[in-house]
């Protein structure tokens, strides 16, 4: 015994002597107020740990948490996975949650999965008490079902209302009424540092509820163009390090009130998990979505009418230089380095080399910006454009437009046959026929995500032979016959390796 307390004597001693060590030092800075510039170790009787006053912020936490996650649901996304090549390729599968477990996306292509078994789980947030949520489009993709299951369990089939794969944003609509929802916010008035909760069902966890703070504005993270189907991505995303995982897609980013202020929509991650970075659509623009897709039945965009280069994009600027042979400098604004016909930039007077700085007042630092700015908007609304040329600052007057150089609202009966079903047709050349056996054919491309023809199973460079028994050679024999046709078709199409499948469709 003796023996043992003589071996334990000099670590007590060490630790007796650091804690008067550390005592000795905290009185000495706490009353030798002589020494010079003492604030940061000055008492005060005021004074807390940042985030432990649980009379605050713990009680809004539990305040916002009750408020938030009966308005949030879980979204099943039934397809069919025989001739869904894009439900094996989604490419946001580390977010939306795969029901199979971690190797899901493998095992779908090795063997077929139950048919009462989901492609997807993701989430939903509830924003009206008759039964409308939103979503994102990468969750309701490919969906031939949608079921929507309540924090109480209580389950519904889902109409889709509509989406938009430019910000991956979608509405769905149950039919119930007396709903507990969630109101959006100003998302233009969130701070950086700001509390935030991040409520979904990641990994299968139902009514997940993580805090974080805002930890960036404006983010541009080229997952919508980059991954996505999107033709002309909105991204200027609100980042926050609150813990998100597969299956927090669509769920709710709430401020401490309980109010709306993002879609989450992806992670930043080299594992497919969480590690730090969330990122999530701002309210302000996802409402302006919804609200097109209600009032419109699609999303009513306005376009500058500009092709841009990113000026705080040093890599873009220098690999523009290089391949333009210009001396263009990186910083701050968007460089304007072509203006398409039917522009209304080139129209307010807006040339080349112009940099834009400002839109309706607000800076304009980098894409990001510029496309939340004009793509919250609609054609026939107009802007103040401030732009820099030769140095000199100018403001103009700019009436936005649609793709087409419209300035009026259109609705689905104003779409072509090619924007109903979602892509577009190039035809088949001499030899390409010769090498399949074909006398007709048209190639599919620019496939919209989630489109009519997307759910026959039909991506981009897939061969169309017949439609509705009718043979197409180009791009106006599929206008032509879908015109004016209503109701349910049927479609034959090769896939890339020379295999036939015969598969139905629903004209919008």
């Amino acid at each position: 015994m003796k023996s043992t307390f003589k071996k334990l004597l000099p670590f007590a001693v060490v630790g007796i002597l650091s804690g008067a060590t550390t005592v000795g030092v905290q009185q000495y800075l706490v009353h030798d107020s002589n020494n010079g510039d003492q604030s940061y170790f000055t008492k005060s009787n005021n004074a807390s740990f940042v985030g432990m006053n649980t009379a605050t912020v713990g009680d809004d936490f539990v305040k916002a948490s009750k408020m938030t996650v009966p308005a949030v649901v879980t979204i099943k996304n039934y397809q069919n996975r025989a001739s869904s090549r894009a439900s094996e390729q989604d490419l946001f599968d580390f977010f939306f949650g795969d029901p199979l477990g971690g190797k899901g996306q493998q095992r779908q292509k090795q063997q077929q999965a139950p048919e009462n078994m989901p492609s997807g789980l993701g989430s939903g947030v509830i924003i009206s008490p008759d039964g409308y949520i939103i979503s994102n489009n990468h969750v309701v993709a490919g969906a031939n079902k949608l079921e929507v299951v309540l924090s109480n369990k209580k389950s519904y089939i889902a109409t889709l209302v509509g989406t938009d794969p430019n910000t991956d944003i979608s509405l769905l609509k149950i039919e119930e009424k007396g709903l507990p929802y969630l109101n959006f916010a100003n998302s233009d008035n969130i701070e950086v540092g700001q509390w935030v909760l991040a409520v979904g069902n990641p990994l299968g966890l139902n009514s997940t509820v993580t805090a974080g703070i805002i930890s960036a504005k404006g983010r541009g993270i080229g997952i919508l163009s980059g991954q996505g189907k999107a033709t002309n991505p909105i991204e200027s995303f609100i980042q926050t390090d609150a813990a998100i995982n597969p299956g927090n897609s669509g769920g709710a980013l709430v401020n401490v009130n309980g109010d709306l202020i993002g879609i989450n929509s992806a992670i930043s991650s080299t594992n497919g998990y969480y590690q730090g970075y969330g990122f999530a659509v701002p309210a302000n623009l996802a409402r302006k979505i919804i609200e097109d897709i209600k009032k419109f039945g699609i999303v009513q965009r306005g376009f500058l009418g500009v092709n841009s280069l990113d000026l705080s994009n040093d890599q873009q600027v220098a690999f523009y230089n290089q391949e333009k042979k210009t001396n263009i400098k990186p910083g701050s604004g968007v460089y304007i380095i072509g203006l398409p016909d039917n522009s209304g930039a080139q129209d307010a007077g807006m040339k080349i080399g112009d940099i834009i700085t400002k839109i309706d007042g607000f800076n304009i630092t980098d894409f990001a910006d510029l496309s939340v700015a004009i793509g919250s908007k609609r054609p026939g609304d107009k802007v103040q454009v401030t732009y820099t040329r030769n140095g000199k600052e100018t403001t103009s007057t700019v009436t936005l437009r649609d793709q087409k150089g419209g300035t009026s609202a259109r609705t689905k009966a104003d779409l072509s046959v090619t924007e109903k079903i979602g892509a577009e047709f190039q035809s088949l050349d001499d030899r390409t026929k010769a090498y399949y056996g074909l006398s007709s054919g048209v190639v599919a491309k620019n496939v919209v995500e989630g489109s009519e023809i997307a759910k026959a199973g039909i991506v981009d460079g897939y061969i169309i032979t017949e439609i509705n028994g009718k043979p197409v050679n180009s791009q106006k024999d599929v206008e032509n016959l879908l015109n004016k046709f209503t109701g349910t078709g049927q479609i034959k199409y090769m896939d890339d390796y020379g295999r036939g499948y015969q598969r139905g469709f629903k004209m919008p």
